[in-house]
Order: structure tokens, then C-alpha cells, then sequence
């Protein structure tokens, strides 16, 4: 049991300095959250094409690193409209282009650029570099792009009547104090997500050292079990419940459970996806970067996996 608990102090040691900065981002929003979202994709990227490397790839890291960041802008085309946009040009209809075809056209154009490159590269396959560069960009960017989009969701663009309905004057409301209210939602949602992703990860951890017996994927990670597993589902909901009750009005019940159940299953499932990546190359680690931890990619696996599905409930359903 004592070495189970071995590594315990440096991640609590970590956690206690980097959580109340990552809940200070969170909240605040706007560039800041980006460079910070940002910045977790590009070491886990990193991360990733060392796992790749393992495997006999080259990938393409600068071309990589460039796709993906102009993915993750994508996703701010609403800040990019409002404050840099009005200063080269004032143009509806080049606002809406960038506003409905900003993504697709970086993805395409990182597409193309990859395949143009391999012509050049002669070094290796090129099934193996091009595979791993639009794979590591593909899941590693645009999934963890989409944390970007959630919290950008809750901009101006926040549905007007599911905000109005909770300002007992909205007569004498402004536009700004509205616009405030909702990014505030936002970054609220935004910690929410990660407080139940981090109890589900400490409720697995925790539920598997003391009560664990059946395996759960003992061929991808053979230390956790079924009961981890369930103990996680169950702090990933309850999580998602009490942030419902206090601080997140515009959402029902129901879709704080659906959105709980989600972080439980998926978020977990998130990080067997990427030990079956480590198992593959024949890492433990995808690095030695946060100290108990393992690298970025170990530590936000679980989210890069959960947020397209949250943005898309979030997005089509719960502020339709």
C-alpha cells in the first residue's frame, strides 16, 4: 500500500499551486484562456509525436504546431471579429466568412500543407509521418479546441432568452451587464468541467486503491478496476449536480446529469485511449514534466477526449 502511495505528495503538491491558477484562467476568459488552452495542446502534441517516434515516425512538428494553433483561433472568431477584425476592415460579410468558414479553412489548408511537405521530406513513410501528424492534430488539437468553443459559446452570442429569464429587471438591462453575466457563465462552466473531471480522476484513484478486484481493461491499464471506475462516475456527477445548484442557472437538472454522466464515462474513457497510445510505444509516461503527474498529455487526456461531446451538447442542445 505504500507504494501505491508513493507519488502522492508531489501531486498534491502540484495540484495545491496549479489549480488555483488554471480556476483563475478559467474564469477570466477571453486571450488569456486560449494561450492557456493553447498551450496544453502544443505539449501535448509534443508529448504525442514522442510516442510517435517510438512507433518509426517522423511527423511534421512545425507544421503541426502551426495547424493546430490556427485551429484553436478558429474557435475565438468571435473575440477576433470584435478586436482585431474592425481594425483592418469593417465588413459583415467578411466577418461572417470568418465567423462559419475559419475552421475549415485551417483544416484544409493543414491538409494540404502536410501532403506537400512529404513530397520534399524523404524521410521515411509517409503513410507513418503523414498518419501521425494529422492524427496527433486531429485528436490533440481540434479536441481540445473545443474547450476553447465552450467557453467562447457564453460571448455575445449567448442566447438572449435563456439569459433574460434571470434578471427579475431586464427592462433596465444593459447589453454589457448581459454580456458580463453570461461569460461569466461560462468560465463557471468551464471549472466545472474540470473540478468533476479532477474528482472523478481523485474518486477512481482512490475508490480502485481501497476497493478495487475487478479489472477493468487489464490488456490497455491493469491497475484499474471496475469499482475505480464506478467511484469516479459517481464524483464526476455529483460534481456536475452541485455546480448546477449554485452557480450555473441556465442549466436543467437533467442536463447537468447528462453532462455529469458524460465526464464520467468518457472523460475515463479518454485516459484508456491514451495508456493504450503509451502501451503501444512502451512508455509509461507520455513525459517527466509535472512531477506526479507524468506529462500534459497524461493530465488532460481525460479532457482532450470529453470536450468535443460537451461542446456539442452544450452547443446544440442545452443553448439551442
Amino acid at each position: 500500500m505504500a507504494n501505491k502511495f508513493s507519488n502522492l505528495a508531489p501531486r498534491v503538491g502540484v495540484a495545491l499551486v496549479a489549480i488555483p491558477c488554471i480556476l483563475f484562467i478559467c474564469y477570466q476568459g477571453g486571450l488569456l484562456f486560449l494561450l492557456f488552452v493553447l498551450a496544453i495542446g502544443i505539449l501535448a502534441l509534443l508529448e504525442f509525436f514522442t510516442l510517435a517516434k517510438a512507433k518509426g515516425g517522423n511527423p511534421q512538428t512545425a507544421v503541426a504546431i502551426i495547424g493546430l494553433s490556427a485551429l484553436h483561433l478558429s474557435f475565438f472568431h468571435e473575440q477576433i471579429q470584435n478586436f482585431i477584425l474592425p481594425i483592418f476592415i469593417d465588413s459583415g460579410g467578411i466577418a461572417l466568412l470568418m465567423k462559419l468558414q475559419l475552421f475549415l479553412t485551417a483544416l484544409f489548408l493543414f491538409l494540404t500543407l502536410v501532403m506537400l511537405l512529404e513530397l520534399f521530406r524523404n524521410k521515411g513513410s509517409v503513410f507513418l509521418n503523414a498518419g501521425f501528424t494529422i492524427f496527433g492534430v486531429m485528436y490533440i488539437g481540434i479536441f481540445l479546441a473545443s474547450l476553447t468553443g465552450i467557453r467562447e459559446l457564453f460571448g455575445a452570442e449567448f442566447p438572449y432568452h435563456l439569459a433574460i429569464q434571470f434578471f427579475p429587471n431586464s427592462s433596465a438591462l444593459s447589453d454589457a451587464t448581459l454580456h458580463a453575466t453570461t461569460y461569466t457563465w461560462g468560465g463557471l462552466t468551464i471549472i466545472a468541467i474540470l473540478v468533476s473531471i479532477w474528482m472523478c480522476d481523485t474518486m477512481a484513484y482512490f475508490g480502485g486503491l481501497s476497493m478495487g478486484k475487478h479489472k477493468l481493461f487489464p490488456r490497455v491499464s491493469p491497475n484499474k478496476s471496475w469499482e475505480g471506475a464506478v467511484w469516479g462516475f459517481v464524483g464526476a456527477l455529483v460534481t456536475m449536480i452541485v455546480f448546477q445548484h449554485y452557480f450555473l442557472p441556465y442549466l436543467k437538472l437533467h442536463q447537468a446529469i447528462i453532462i455529469g454522466m458524460m465526464i464520467g464515462v468518457f472523460g475515463q474513457i479518454g485516459d484508456l485511449i491514451e495508456s493504450l497510445l503509451k502501451r503501444d510505444a512502451g512508455v509509461k509516461d507520455s513525459s517527466g514534466l509535472i512531477p506526479g503527474h507524468g506529462g500534459v498529455f497524461d493530465r488532460f487526456d481525460s479532457l482532450i477526449f470529453v470536450s468535443p461531446m460537451l461542446y456539442l451538447y452544450i452547443d446544440f442542445v442545452v443553448l439551442s
